[in-house]
């Protein structure tokens, strides 16, 4: 994974690679007085100790979006869902399971709606090691993915790796969000378009910006659709969803969540860089030929390897 460097407005400065966010966003997680702690000084250090663990602490359950009907891939989508579409031989789906078991993910909440059956028969109810679960949404024709992400409030409790279904990807990449309250980004190529980023240079993401306010220029960074979250982060997120719905506000992206929580630093992200040439979105027939050329049939789990192969092959 490439040290994170700061955008072009500030060269030379270098991230650390772990940002903690405000000291009482994370309170409720730890007890120093239970503990046994009373001292001001050492309260104060229990807690950075603590927080600097739940930042830390790996997730283990990764939450699939994939309830859209995929139509700008039709025909292909017209009976099946978008994830079990084909990419040089290997399914969309199939190519993020194996990812996620090499990584040691144990359980995956799939959240569900057209074509719901066929992702269901394809998986079951688990693939090796991983343990698999399903949401249904029955919206889906008439809601976006913030109501997907929603819908997840009730099941997931614990960190967790937040992954659309369209995404395909070098494996490798995936080392860097394997810590809490992480967001993968890319510099922009030509093909990319939607919701961008701009970064700070010292705490990482310091706006979100949704369409028009999106622009192509170096110092906006795509968003990749990956994100680790805390058990803390987790729970801000679903009461600031609660208030979305109450709304009405289903067809929003879930975005436009995590862009107001970052503008009243309610949440912080540390940016996890991928390479652009590394990653596709599978939105469109023209992104599926492109892919194509990106990702041959056999990547590293492909063939049975684990990050750690490659990498150690890399290094010989």
């Amino acid at each position: 994974m490439p040290a994170w460097n700061a955008p072009p407005t500030s060269p030379g400065t270098q991230r650390n690679s772990t940002a903690l966010g405000p000291l009482g966003h994370d309170a409720a997680s730890v007890n120093p007085i239970a503990d046994g702690v009373s001292d001001a000084t050492m309260i104060k250090e229990y807690y950075m100790r603590h927080l600097a663990d739940v930042r830390d602490e790996r997730p283990r359950t990764a939450l699939l979006l994939a309830a859209g009907m995929g139509s700008r891939l039709a025909p292909l989508t017209d009976s099946t869902a978008k994830c079990l579409v084909g990419l040089s031989g290997v399914s969309i789906l199939e190519r993020l399971i194996r990812t996620l078991s090499s990584y040691g993910f144990t359980r995956l909440v799939v959240v569900v709606g057209h074509e719901s059956e066929s992702i269901q028969d394809y998986l079951g109810d688990h693939s090796g090691d991983i343990q698999i679960s399903y949401i249904t949404s029955s919206r889906y024709r008439t809601t976006n993915n913030i109501y997907s992400l929603w819908l997840a409030r009730k099941v997931i409790d614990e960190p967790f790796l937040l992954i659309e279904s369209d995404l395909v990807f070098n494996e490798t990449l995936l080392e860097g969000m394997l810590k809490a309250d992480r967001i993968a980004v890319s510099r922009q190529l030509p093909w990319m378009n939607g919701t961008t980023v701009t970064l700070d240079g010292r705490t990482g993401i310091s706006a979100f910006c949704l369409g028009e306010m999106s622009r192509p220029d170096a110092t906006h960074y795509k968003t990749v659709n990956i994100y680790s979250f805390s058990k803390a982060t987790w729970r801000a997120i679903c009461a600031r969803l609660d208030t979305y719905i109450a709304a009405k506000r289903t067809g929003d992206y879930y975005e436009s969540v995590f862009a107001e929580m970052v503008a009243d630093g309610s949440m912080t992200l540390t940016p996890v860089l991928f390479d652009a040439d590394s990653w596709y979105e599978i939105d469109t027939l023209a992104d599926l030929t492109a892919a194509e050329l990106v990702f041959p049939r056999y990547s590293a789990t492909l063939r049975g390897e684990t990050p750690g192969d490659v990498a150690a092959g890399a290094a010989g």
